[in-house]
């Protein structure tokens, strides 16, 4: 067994434990749907985490191409995967059948977490380029990703609901678009 083959499982389990996080909130919605008041940016968000694990996931291919893994390169692999684990854990509530739950109260009780844990991830990617590889990534990769960092940078001191719903749309469909323009394809 090589390194990348031996390191990814940890990381596989942690971006698995996000996806499941997400999925579990989600049905929970489903479930106890007499129980919740929706908030649309919120179950927005969650579909675009799914997407940012699948992504990330997907993305970690490229990592095999590592051939000497120091402890900090891996530290930084895992940081950037523990932050969208931390993401997927607090986007959804925990839901019950014995209480209802508000998800514009639950939005805005954690939106500061939220937004700093989206930088923090965001800041862990740039830094896992730059241990890895010894430069930030090229051009457009870099270019989406700095929006992503001024977005939720901004979205941290924001307090309008209209720019914070506005937000939730741009987010998924850049995310969507940055799917699109660099990672269609397993290299």
């Amino acid at each position: 067994m090589d390194a990348f083959s031996y390191l990814s499982v940890l990381l596989s389990i942690i971006v698995g434990l996000a996806i499941t996080q997400i999925l579990t909130g989600f049905r929970g919605i489903v479930l106890w749907r007499s129980r919740v008041r929706m908030y649309w940016p919120v179950p927005l968000w969650a579909g675009t985490l799914l997407l940012v694990n699948i992504q990330s996931w997907w993305a970690m291919f490229s990592l095999r191409e590592v051939t000497s893994w120091t402890f900090a390169a891996f530290a930084v692999v895992l940081a950037q995967a523990i932050a969208q684990y931390m993401l997927a854990a607090i986007v959804l509530p925990d839901f019950s059948a014995e209480t209802d739950t508000d998800l514009r109260a639950h939005y805005w009780t954690h939106t500061h977490w939220f937004f700093g844990l989206f930088v923090l991830a965001l800041l862990m990617s740039l830094a896992k380029e730059l241990v890895l590889y010894g430069h930030l990534p090229e051009r457009e990769n870099l270019t989406f990703q700095i929006g992503f960092i001024a977005l939720s940078a901004t979205a941290l001191i924001t307090r309008r609901d209209g720019y914070h719903k506005f937000l939730a749309l741009l987010g998924a469909g850049v995310f969507c678009a940055y799917v699109v323009a660099l990672f269609t394809q397993l290299h």
